[in-house]
């Protein structure tokens, strides 16, 4: 009698556990070959890794589901922010909860040797906006159940990876319907960043020696000479992406100023290539693709430790005001990371609800009886 009840016991510990695990996501971690970063001149790898968060259900059912590619900051790489953000548990708690409809969410590795790709095509460094806007849409579209649309597919990112997500959003607005960049950083020119920077003064001697998390680490601890070598980090990993030239020196780039002794020289046709490649910039150029987009979002934080991020923000939003390009534009309480995760942050309150009102669902996965009185009628 006891077996055959220690029996019961386990076989029901083992259901409810079951249950239990249907009620999580699941994370898997792949690589895979980049064709568009295949037979760089830097030397970065193109074998690149992909997070893939998978809802509750995804196992156990036929679905298919709309996708966030979610794009990382500079000096980080999609492992940090996965883990800083704790990014299955918000997708649990969203879906679960109802605050949310079902969503893959991805997380592709865009680090490089100096901290960042800012996801620009670069003869240099590669091609990084079309590793997003193709590799990596590929690879996920064909291996896993999503709704193969730009209607059903978001793109996000924060600070870099916001700049990444305005840009590739322009680039490729065949692909992504939906644009939220969360304090996107280097828009254009303004306050600290600009080409008065002290860090210019320092590239000469910059030798690449610390890793990004070194770097953020000293930030964190506020070492007086971190900033300084944030920032030279910077405009090192800006030159390799918007101004890279054909020689064997150690950056293989041109910088868009340099000092003759205390004396600040513009090199005018270099400093056009970074312009051009700034989002605020590239506007005029992509009215249709900004139009034809089924949402846009940017916001930013009141109290951002990176000066230049409102100013240019608010530019940014200002512009597209003016050629008539629908959007939405915040600025809320917060600095440059104290407000993006846990249950009352940027992500979970603002941006998740923002892609499950702007993406396409499967109807069978949106039944009407469960759908919250915002998306009615949608």
């Amino acid at each position: 009698m006891k077996s055959l009840l220690l029996i019961l016991c386990l076989f029901l510990f083992l259901n409810n556990l079951s249950a239990q695990d249907t009620k999580k996501g699941k994370v898997i971690v792949e690589k895979f070959l980049s064709p568009s970063l295949q037979g760089n001149r830097a030397g970065e790898n193109p074998m690149r890794r992909l997070i893939i968060y998978l809802p509750p259900g995804y196992e156990t059912t036929d679905e298919h589901y709309p996708t966030i590619y979610y794009l990382h900051g500079f000096l980080v790489n999609d492992s940090f922010m996965m883990n800083w953000n704790r990014f299955n548990e918000l997708m649990d708690a969203a879906i679960l909860s109802g605050h949310i409809h079902p969503m893959i969410l991805v997380l592709p590795n865009s680090d490089n040797n100096f901290g960042g790709s800012f996801y620009t095509n670069s003869s240099l460094t590669g091609n990084w906006a079309d590793f997003i806007g193709k590799d990596v849409v590929d690879y996920i579209d064909k291996r896993y159940r999503t709704i193969p649309s730009r209607n059903s597919r978001g793109l996000t990112g924060h600070s870099m990876g916001g700049n990444g997500a305005l840009k590739i959003g322009m680039l490729y607005p065949d692909v992504f319907g939906a644009v939220y960049a969360l304090s996107p950083a280097v828009l254009g020119w303004a306050a600290e960043f600009n080409v008065n920077n002290p860090a210019f003064k320092g590239i000469d001697s910059f030798k690449n020696e610390l890793s990004g998390m070194q770097i953020i680490a000293s930030l964190m601890r506020g070492e007086p000479d971190a900033l300084i070598k944030f920032h030279i980090k910077l405009m090192a990993d800006l030159a390799r992406t918007y101004s890279p030239v054909e020689d064997k020196t150690f950056l293989s780039a041109k910088m868009p100023v340099r000092y003759i002794g205390d004396s600040l020289v513009v090199n005018e046709e270099v400093e056009k290539k970074w312009e051009a490649n700034f989002p605020i910039n590239m506007i005029e150029g992509h009215l249709s693709a900004l139009k034809s987009l089924n949402a846009l979002k940017l916001d930013w934080g009141r109290n951002e430790e990176n000066l230049h991020i409102p100013i240019t923000c608010i530019q940014f939003s200002k512009k597209l005001e003016a050629y008539g390009v629908k959007h939405f534009a915040e600025e809320y309480i917060g600095g440059h990371v104290d407000k993006q995760g846990g249950l009352d942050g940027r992500m979970y309150m603002e941006m998740l609800p923002f892609f499950d009102t702007y993406l396409k669902f499967e109807d069978k996965a949106r039944p009407a009886s469960k759908m919250k009185d915002s998306k009615k009628g949608k």
